[in-house]
């Protein structure tokens, strides 16, 4: 199993080198993000990346990716994902979009044992044109280490914060926000990582990246755009206390505008759990 994950970690190492060549990561994560909903009306984000179904062929699987609670929060065996489809060069049309979210009441959906993170195939309708991301944009310990990752570097994030979308065709709302903890490696060690953010209800599950030209680190300035998946929102930080009266007991969460995201390295292993 270990040699197995490390063959997988060498093809995202790989695959990340080449793609950042190639793509300008902010757009194609906005087109590949989407407001998920349950038939009970709980809500999250996800996104979408390509899997390739192996290396004998081009054939590739998409990949839903969001927190693992969204997903179990919603309640019966379906949700509706709010794709977008492309009319011409400025205008898109909305599509909800079914999906499977389990089968007579068992889970279709692979979660890591330990990270509030779930994976799930779905398949897409055919005037989903778009070009999704290869599963090889998602970060490792080993490119943090490389380009030196540390506190205060700026990343961004993708989701819809008490549902909100940033305009009538369904696309997400980008915001931005500071790495607010330490240590940052190794991930599945740490555990999660503290953003400087304001999120809601809403944005679990939303992708979390990174984006920098001209980054210096190892003593030199390197001018190519450093871009890649981080991870994603899990969810709010906040202060729970505990407020007592001679005749009662309350509870107050106290917001403290972090963001708790769930590293690259979980997502990795929860879709190699997929079949």
């Amino acid at each position: 199993m270990k040699q197995i994950f490390l063959i997988i970690i060498l093809f995202f190492n790989i695959h990340l080198l080449e793609a950042q060549k190639r793509i300008e990561l902010n757009t194609a994560l906005m087109n590949s993000t989407f407001k998920i909903k349950g038939l009970n009306g709980s809500y999250g984000t996800a996104f979408i990346l390509e899997k390739p179904v192996n290396s004998e062929t081009k054939k590739k699987q998409f990949v839903l990716i969001t927190a693992d609670h969204v997903l179990r929060e919603m309640k019966g065996d379906s949700a509706i994902l709010f794709l977008r489809w492309k009319i011409n060069n400025t205008e898109y049309k909305k599509l909800n979009y079914k999906i499977k979210i389990r089968d007579n009441g068992e889970q279709s959906w692979v979660n890591h044992d330990s990270a509030d993170v779930a994976a799930l195939y779905v398949t897409l309708p055919k005037n989903i044109h778009f070009k999704f991301l290869n599963i090889g944009m998602i970060g490792t310990d080993k490119l943090y280490e490389k380009i030196n990752i540390h506190p205060g570097d700026q990343f961004l994030c993708l989701g819809f914060p008490l549902g909100q979308e940033s305009n009538k065709y369904g696309f997400p709302i980008v915001r931005r926000g500071i790495l607010s903890s330490y240590p940052i490696t190794p991930g599945k060690q740490v555990g999660n990582y503290l953003l400087d953010i304001k999120i809601f209800k809403g944005n679990s599950g939303g992708p979390v990246y990174f984006v920098q030209s001209g980054r210096t680190y190892r003593g030199e300035m390197h001018i190519e755009t450093t871009q890649f998946i981080a991870g994603l929102i899990s969810k709010e930080r906040v202060k729970i206390t505990q407020i007592k009266s001679a005749y009662k007991t309350s509870v107050e969460a106290q917001q403290l505008d972090l963001a708790e995201v769930v590293p690259g390295v979980f997502i990795i292993e929860t879709i190699a759990k997929l079949q």
